[in-house]
């Protein structure tokens, strides 16, 4: 998997320009490109069938790396007394002890505002320092489960989330894209049905 653009939304505070936090931020781009499909292979190289692919085994990838790598998957969090909202795909407890969240966008694009939302409000209430989400590109998502949230499709409401009364914080989306189209690489499976099998479970 490839890395096409990374869109910074807030970065304040002195913190985010150190580099534990670059080191940080590594451990994201080392986890992207460790995800290949078919599993085994290389590169990722995807079914070009239109809305044949689903997108929960392509997440599935980079969050197990993650979690070698000291993330903790599925993790809530309370981002105010009243809202506990559901977990956050991955959280990594920074070196100055703040917590930094990362989601990979498996729903649609009223899914992709909700998570920027929550990371702000959270960066707002102070249970988190700072949110990446991950999304995929428009040549990639006419490849994937219909209506899945993409880039281009959220870009044009950036500037909602850029937040300069933010002092101390980190808000970025990443764009994510297919390094390979090959009509002979197996569909991605919807859902979880017949991931096992991908796993050699």
């Amino acid at each position: 998997m490839k890395i096409t653009r990374t869109e910074v939304l807030i970065n304040s505070g002195g913190f985010f320009d150190t580099q534990q936090f670059n080191d940080v931020l590594a451990e994201i781009e080392e986890s992207i490109s460790k995800v290949v499909w078919p599993l085994n292979s290389q590169y990722f190289s995807i079914n070009p069938t239109k809305k044949g692919n689903g997108v929960k085994p392509i997440k599935n990838g980079c969050m197990s790396h993650l979690e070698g790598l000291g993330w903790q998957l599925e993790e809530r969090l309370r981002i105010t007394s009243t809202m506990r909202p559901g977990p956050l795909d991955a959280v990594k407890t920074l070196p100055n002890g703040s917590v930094l969240a990362l989601e990979w966008e498996t729903g649609n694009i009223s899914s992709s505002h909700r998570a920027l939302n929550k990371m702000v409000l959270g960066i707002l209430e102070g249970a988190l320092t700072g949110g990446i989400l991950i999304l995929p590109s428009r040549a990639m998502y006419k490849y994937l489960t219909d209506r899945i949230g993409n880039f281009q499709e959220i870009e044009p409401y950036f500037p909602q989330w850029r937040r300069p009364d933010i002092s101390n914080g980190y808000l970025a989306v990443i764009e994510i894209e297919h390094e390979y189209e090959d009509e002979n690489s197996p569909l991605i499976p919807k859902g979880t049905d017949g991931w096992a099998e991908f796993q050699g479970s």
